[in-house]
């Protein structure tokens, strides 16, 4: 329930808007340079997960890794993963939505950023925390994707190819 007021919130009170973007190739582009933001928190877990490993292997090189390590590896790639879906989906969503609500567009990916941090700060400290930062990333995707497939199927059956 915390997502869709997080993204009614931001909806309604941050004051811009979507810039006019009358083709489907001028969305796509804006999508793309929206997503470029969402990667920060995975080239940040990039980093930290290469100093870990440089840290903790100088000792063993080649032993097993500690779960400093592990939790860094874990979490890049769980949101690389987690990435490439939520940017079809908003590629997707970015040629079916009216211009007016084109705004989803960045918050959906500030979310998608923002939840990713979540879920690696509570992947760090527990096991059992990390269930709240993962619903804050899976459950957008999830809604995406249906809006998506609603799209497709049920509005614009005509188009589905074209």
């Amino acid at each position: 329930f915390l997502c869709p007021c997080l993204i009614y919130g931001a909806y309604v009170f941050l004051p811009f808007d979507a810039p006019l973007l009358p083709t489907v190739s001028a969305r796509l582009v804006y999508t793309l340079r929206c997503a470029a933001f969402a990667t920060f928190p995975i080239v940040l877990g990039m980093i930290v997960s290469g100093i870990s490993r440089l840290c903790f292997s100088a000792l063993e090189p080649f032993g097993e890794l500690q779960r400093e390590v592990e939790i860094h590896r874990t979490y890049v790639s769980q949101s690389i993963h987690l990435f490439i879906l939520y940017f079809f989906n908003m590629a997707v969503l970015a040629t079916y939505l009216p211009q007016e609500v084109l705004k989803l567009i960045p918050l959906l990916t500030g979310l998608f950023a923002i939840s990713r941090l979540i879920y690696w700060l509570s992947y760090a400290i527990g096991r059992s925390f990390r269930a709240f930062g993962f619903s804050m990333t899976f459950l957008p995707l999830l809604a995406m994707l249906l809006w998506n497939l609603y799209s497709m199927f049920v509005l614009e059956p005509e188009n589905l190819l074209a």
